[in-house]
């Protein structure tokens, strides 16, 4: 029986072994980890932590190539420790991580009807358009990872629920707390009047005023999102990690806050599709081209 067993385990291992559909269901499955990992890490500072491990690993193999021993070896020291000072310094991104996977695996025909991410779209997609309409000039911050406290503490608490109207009504102008930025935080307008610090690249086009400054500077520093509605213009701004997107239309909008904001379920499949699409945006939305753009 043992040696029937152990011919029929070797001639399986063998079988599935020798097919060459095994060998290419092994790569599509590591590229797809790698790509999944590439969807979840934008717009956050596990990005940083992806490029950086793509740079040494381009180090390693190009120093393996030449014969650079002693570089080779510092090189496979710092990504041997690398590996667990990153489960360190990134585990909150990754216990998030997990929690997506898991609610994505098991929650898939969950109704989204009452979703928060749902209805926050819902009300700033409604908000922005309106004041946009009648160039009512709005900065609404909305936190991410990186908490917003130290913004939070320089203006006015109101720990109110998020409704379009109370959005609308904050930015009229001429009112207590038009000035300054609102902050959203858990579902919450955490405060209003909020001061945001402004950004100092040279490179920011002169014609934008002082809320597209403090929008893009916030976002040098905070991994947020940042919307923004021109008071000269009316045109809406999104800002995230330090690129700015201006002039977006109603479809470009429902799809960069559904992008940003919707985190789970049926939306993860168009997140995939216009990832390299909203990637190119960006570039294409950064400040030299925007003011390219707008001398044209």
């Amino acid at each position: 029986m043992r040696k029937d067993g152990g011919t029929l385990l070797e001639w399986l291992n063998q079988f599935i072994l020798d097919k060459p559909i095994v060998r290419l269901l092994d790569i599509l499955l590591v590229w797809f980890i790698i790509y999944r990992l590439l969807i979840y890490a934008r717009g956050t500072q596990m990005m940083n932590l992806i490029k950086g491990v793509g740079i040494f690993l381009a180090l390693k193999i190009l120093s393996g190539i030449i014969g650079l021993q002693t570089i080779d070896w510092i090189l496979s020291q710092i990504l041997s420790w690398g590996v667990i000072a990153a489960i360190v310094l990134f585990q909150p991104e990754l216990r998030r991580a997990l929690e997506v996977l898991g609610r994505t695996l098991f929650r898939k025909n969950r109704n989204r009807q009452n979703d928060p991410d749902v209805k926050l779209v819902s009300d700033l997609e409604y908000a922005l358009n309106y004041m946009s309409k009648r160039k009512i000039g709005a900065l609404i911050v909305i936190e991410d990872q990186d908490e917003l406290k130290d913004i939070i503490e320089t203006g006015i608490d109101l720990n109110a629920e998020i409704s379009r109207q109370l959005l609308i009504n904050i930015f009229v102008p001429n009112t207590p707390l038009h000035d300054g930025a609102v902050v959203i935080r858990n579902y919450m307008i955490a405060a209003a009047s909020c001061y945001l610090p402004l950004s100092e690249n040279g490179q920011i086009p002169k014609e934008l005023g002082t809320r597209h400054r403090a929008g893009i500077g916030l976002s040098e520093v905070k991994d947020a999102l940042v919307l923004i509605v021109s008071e000269e213009t009316g045109d809406i701004s999104l800002v995230k990690d330090g690129s700015l997107v201006r002039d977006l239309d109603n479809e470009e909008l429902h799809r960069l806050l559904e992008l940003y904001l919707l985190t789970e379920d049926t939306d993860d499949d168009d997140k995939e599709k216009d990832y390299w699409q909203l990637a190119r945006e960006l570039v294409l939305g950064s400040f030299e081209d925007q003011e390219g753009k707008h001398e044209k």
